[in-house]
């Protein structure tokens, strides 16, 4: 072996011990660093915070990134979840609305006791006359005729216009006028006698009915309950139509007049009875039941 050699293995070895011994003493628990281990810690801390720094602001806005995505994915369901829960309920709402409306039905139907109800359901308003008329799904052949009155459990809302086979039409009572005038009685608690006069209108600005009476009566109480009489052969006796919320005198002051508010809604109108104003005696109820 030449002499550069054994030179050359010497100085490998002597290095490896100095890196061994330079290793064990900056691994054992020291107080103080040397200056060496300082410099090379001071070297490394100042490499981490200019290199490593935009490094870890990348990283940060990427997760800041995938946070928001998660937080939109997130609100995305919720916003599905609510509309289908604000569905659901609104078809609760809905169903329970309507089953209320034929219970009300059903219970005005068995007090109908003289009269033959026809169940019918809207299925239109005229275009013409939105606020005024209504379309049915029973007609001629269902055994409804023109000038029937039309109610709900609430009141009477109308009569029967016109009929086709299977339709008809329903001329609402804010479409009533002086031509399609009720005859009335007015419930007086105090008296054995009833107030009577004329359904002959609607008033729009005040959203109510008018009526005239035939005669001047004292004391007419307010929200007193205002029926058909029967009189005129058109509309049977007791149908509700609505209470008295205003009494006063025509513009000349020579006419008792008041204003009435409809018992029912007019406007919310989704089933109705039809009175069929025949009436049905004894003997025609027991021939039915014999056939």
């Amino acid at each position: 072996m030449s002499f550069f050699r054994r030179k050359r293995l010497f100085t490998i070895l002597l290095s490896l011990v100095i890196l061994v011994g330079l290793i064990g003493f900056t691994i054992r628990d020291r107080e103080e660093l040397s200056s060496v281990e300082e410099f090379i810690q001071d070297t490394v801390g100042s490499f981490q915070n200019v290199f490593l720094r935009p490094v870890y602001y990348v990283v940060g806005v990427v997760n800041s990134i995938d946070e928001m995505k998660n937080v939109y994915e997130e609100n995305r369901v919720l916003k599905e979840n609510l509309s289908t829960y604000q569905q659901k309920l609104y078809e609760i709402q809905e169903l329970t609305k309507e089953n209320e409306e034929f219970r009300a039905l059903l219970d005005k139907t068995e007090t109908i006791t003289d009269y033959r109800p026809i169940q019918a359901t809207v299925i239109a308003r005229s275009p013409e006359d939105w606020f005024e008329q209504i379309t049915l799904n029973r007609g001629k052949q269902h055994g409804v005729e023109k000038d029937m009155a039309v109610i709900t459990a609430n009141g009477m809302i109308g009569k029967i216009q016109s009929t086709a086979q299977f339709s008809s039409t329903v001329l609402l009572l804010n479409g009533f006028d002086r031509s399609n005038r009720i005859s009335v009685n007015v419930d007086l608690p105090e008296t054995d006698n009833d107030a009577r006069g004329f359904i002959l209108g609607y008033d729009a600005e005040r959203q109510q009915l008018l009526l005239e009476f035939t005669d001047s009566y004292e004391d007419i109480p307010l929200e007193a309950t205002v029926f058909s009489s029967g009189l005129g052969g058109v509309f049977p006796k007791g149908l509700e139509i609505g209470s008295i919320e205003e009494v006063t005198t025509d513009q000349y002051g020579l006419t008792q007049i008041a204003y009435v508010k409809p018992s029912a809604d007019v406007e919310n109108l989704n089933h109705v009875i039809i009175v069929d104003r025949t009436l049905t005696t004894r003997d025609e109820i027991v021939e039915g039941e014999s056939e």
